[in-house]
């Protein structure tokens, strides 16, 4: 009895320990690619000390960054035209 309670604390400690290692390498990852994240006029030459395929990434991540918020944003149109257009409504039935 004691022996399994002794073995389950341990798995439960292990797990963690290495819960809490994997979020630090997370943070580290995110803090990283945090770093150049905007470039302009300004600093074109950090822009330019970068390797190709950072440049690539960055402009990977940016244009991911963009279809999300697009996305967001026609979902709110979509909604709104929703509530000022109901279905129900009889002025935007066609009559044929």
């Amino acid at each position: 009895m004691f022996l399994k309670l002794v073995i389950i604390f341990l798995f439960i400690l292990i797990f963690l320990n290495l819960r809490n290692f994997l979020k630090l390498n997370r943070k580290q990852k995110v803090l990283k690619a945090k770093k150049l994240t905007t470039f302009n006029k300004k600093n074109l030459y950090n822009w330019m000390s970068l390797t190709k395929k950072e440049r690539y990434n960055l402009s990977k991540q940016d244009s991911v960054n963009y279809m999300d918020r697009r996305k967001l944003l026609l979902e709110e149109i979509r909604n709104e035209y929703k509530k000022i257009f109901p279905k129900n409504s009889e002025g935007n039935i066609k009559k044929k």
